[in-house]
This record gives C-alpha cells, structure tokens and sequence, in this order.
C-alpha cells in the first residue's frame, strides 16, 4: 500500500508503518498520527493533532477537523444509496453518483469499529460509543452509542468530575 505523490502532509506527521497504509490525494495536518492498516483517499481532509487509529477508512468526501480522535476500524461511506450498476446494468463510474460530504468537528472521539453514514455530522467535542451507527447528526458535546446511534448524555456534565478534561481541547 503506497503514500502517493500527491498526499499533502504537514509537519510532524507520524506515519506508524508507511508501507502498510493506503494514502492518496488527501490532506493530512500538522502533528496527525496514522495507525497502520489505514486508508485515506482522494478529497479527504484531516485536521492538524490527530488520531486515526489502524484499519480505519476514509472514503472520499470526509473532512476530519483539528484534534479528533478515530478509534480503530472506523468506517465512513460518502454514498447514501450505493449501486454497482446503473438501471440500464452497465458498471457506475465517477460519473454516475455523488460524493457525499460527511464531516466529524473539532475534538470529537469517534470510538473503535464505528460506522458513520454518508451526510452525517458529528459535532465538535461529541464522543460516539466504540460500536456505534451513526445514521444521523450527533449535536455538539453529545455522547452516543448504539444502533443506530442514540443521544445518552453530554460530553459537559461528565467533564466537571475530572482534571484531565480541562486540558483537552479547550
């Protein structure tokens, strides 16, 4: 698996096993961690200070922005109604569907083995269960779990019990 010519890295980038992972014609900020087994394609943007831990996939058409957390084999699809043929049978190419944008907000952590649908948004400092299905928006500091995904709590009433979060992301 190859790290394209064309793959914008910023500075620091910490490549864990570069010739294990998938990268082309993306970007990827400043001080990012990538995990093995990970493939970023075309159009994707990742923030600066991430993580995006192994066998994680990032289809065309994902934004990840500053400071997020991707757990281990997460999955986004940028397709909400998936075909291999067109109505006539013939094979669909890049022509014949749309990239839909899926976007998770600065801080969030998205948890191991999750599955984010083509649209969705996850909001800034949210935290969705490892998993989760999120077929939906997730709000802003909201933590969710399940299938599909489910508003449990917020991410502000947990934080006031612990130091570390002060830190994080503020």
């Amino acid at each position: 698996m190859p790290i394209n010519d064309d793959v914008k890295l910023g500075n620091n980038v910490k490549i864990f096993h570069p010739q294990l992972v998938n990268l082309y014609n993306c970007s990827v900020g400043d001080d990012t961690k990538i995990g093995t087994f990970v493939e970023i394609q075309k159009n994707v943007t990742v923030g600066k200070r991430c993580k995006i831990s192994s066998h994680s996939f990032l289809c065309e058409g994902v934004i990840i922005e500053d400071e997020v957390f991707i757990g281990h084999g997460v999955m986004f699809t940028n397709d909400l109604y998936p075909r291999a043929t067109n109505e006539d049978g013939s094979l669909k190419t890049d022509d014949d569907w749309k990239v839909v944008e899926t976007r998770v907000k600065r801080c969030a952590s998205v948890g191991s083995n999750v599955t984010i649908l083509a649209g969705v948004t996850v909001g800034e400092k949210a935290i969705v269960g490892a998993g989760a299905v999120v077929t939906r928006d997730v709000p802003n500091y909201a933590i969710v779990v399940g299938v599909p995904a489910r508003v449990i709590g917020d991410v502000r009433d947990r934080s006031q019990n612990t130091e570390m979060t002060a830190s994080i992301c503020s």
